[in-house]
Parts: structure tokens; sequence; C-alpha cells
């Protein structure tokens, strides 16, 4: 959700926009959030992060199940209206390339192809992730619809490419079947939280002073955990 996330942020109009990107499942991990901007910075967290569940029948993580066959993903983008735009689409896979892909198709009418994934070590340890996004751009031919959904289903994972050493410039090449690609920007996705002990305190000050009260009384401080990076600020 991190790299579909950033992605997808990536293609954000403006320096101030963002997009959140909110999926909630009825299964083990429960609600996940990912939040990015225009320069692919991302964070997000996972409610349930601990989750044990076997292996899928290829030995890949079971992330449908993980996240659930049923609920919601939501797609906010804050892009400098009076409100920000929101659409949702019911999630059927659990599947975040799927869900993604359907929610361009189901939201926005634009036919996309997004893949995303993650190699993990024995260790729990992630050792190779990416991902990517197509878009059609309007009238494009039948004929190279047709090439690029069959080059895309005959691919390796995206992972499992990356950990074979392609370039993203050569699993580009892979996607679209030519070799003339012309790069027009490259960025580097980067995880950082703009959390602050002063955005804490106004969060704080929508608690009434009673209720600060009985949380000091009760635990000998005030104590607030950031969920996307972890950071703890106690009063």
């Amino acid at each position: 959700l991190l790299t579909g996330g950033a992605i997808m942020g990536a293609m954000l109009k403006n320096e101030d926009d963002k997009l959140t990107l909110i999926l909630k499942g009825d299964g083990p991990l429960g609600n996940a959030v990912v939040c990015a901007n225009k320069n692919a910075i991302v964070k997000g967290y996972v409610q349930n992060p601990v989750v044990d569940l076997p292996l899928t029948e290829k030995g890949k993580l079971d992330v449908g199940n993980a996240v659930g066959k049923n609920g919601l993903l939501t797609v906010v983008k804050d892009i400098g209206l009076k409100q920000p735009e929101a659409g949702s689409i019911e999630i059927t896979t659990g599947e975040i390339g799927t869900e993604l892909a359907d929610y361009y198709l189901t939201s926005e009418q634009i036919p996309t192809a997004i893949e995303v994934g993650l190699s993990v070590t024995k260790e729990a340890k992630i050792s190779s992730a990416g991902g990517y996004l197509v878009q059609l751009m309007p009238g494009t031919d039948s004929a190279i619809i047709d090439m690029i959904e069959g080059r895309i289903n005959n691919m390796l994972p995206t992972e499992e490419l990356i950990k074979k050493g392609f370039t993203l410039e050569e699993i580009l090449m892979a996607v679209s079947g030519d070799d003339n690609i012309t790069v027009l920007e490259e960025m580097v996705p980067k995880f950082s939280c703009d959390c602050s002990r002063e955005r804490m305190e106004q969060a704080l000050k929508t608690i009434s002073e009673e209720e600060r009260k009985k949380m000091i009384e009760q635990d000998g401080c005030i104590e607030m955990k950031c969920s996307f990076c972890g950071r703890v600020e106690k009063w």
C-alpha cells in the first residue's frame, strides 16, 4: 500500500496536493492507512501489524486473506479545493494492486494496470519491493492494449524482477514492449512522518480538561503515540 501510495502521490499535480489511501477490510490486519504527497514521500500504518497466516499455494504472503474480502478502499485527494475529493470502492480480493486498479476503473473511469509487491526474508525483513502503474492515453489502439495485457500477464512479479537485478527502465521496457523509453522525471520514495509535539498538543485540545485530568490521575501523565512512526510524547 505504501508503494501504491508513492506512485499515486507522484502523479499529483501540485506541490501542496496530498493523497490518503484508507483500506478497511474484514481481515485480521484491520484498517490500513497511507498518506502521500507529490514528491512520493509517504507514511502509513496498519491497525494490527502482527498477523500470522499460512503462505499461499505459490509460497507468497496471503495478503488477500490478511486484508479481507469485504470492506472499502477509499482514496482521498486534497488538491486545494474547499473539500477534499473522495472516492470509494468495495473490496473484492484484498490484493492491493487489484483493488487500486479497480478504484481507477470504477471511480475515475481510467483503465489502469497497477502491480505492487514485495519479498520478505525468514527474518521478516523486506528484501525487495516495487511496482508500476500503466494508464492508457485516449484513443489507444486495441492491439496495443492486448499486447500490454499479454506482457503483464506473462511477467514475473516486480519484486522478483528487482531481485534478479532488473533496472526500473528495463521493467518499463518489459511492460510496454518498447525499447525507446524516454524518462521524464525521477524521484526517490521516502517514508517520513511529519508529526510533532506541537501537533499532538493540538490534538490534545480536542479532549476536555476533565478527561485530561482523569488520564493524569490514572496514569500519572498523558501519553500520546503516533500511529505512523511510533513517536511518543508525554505531558
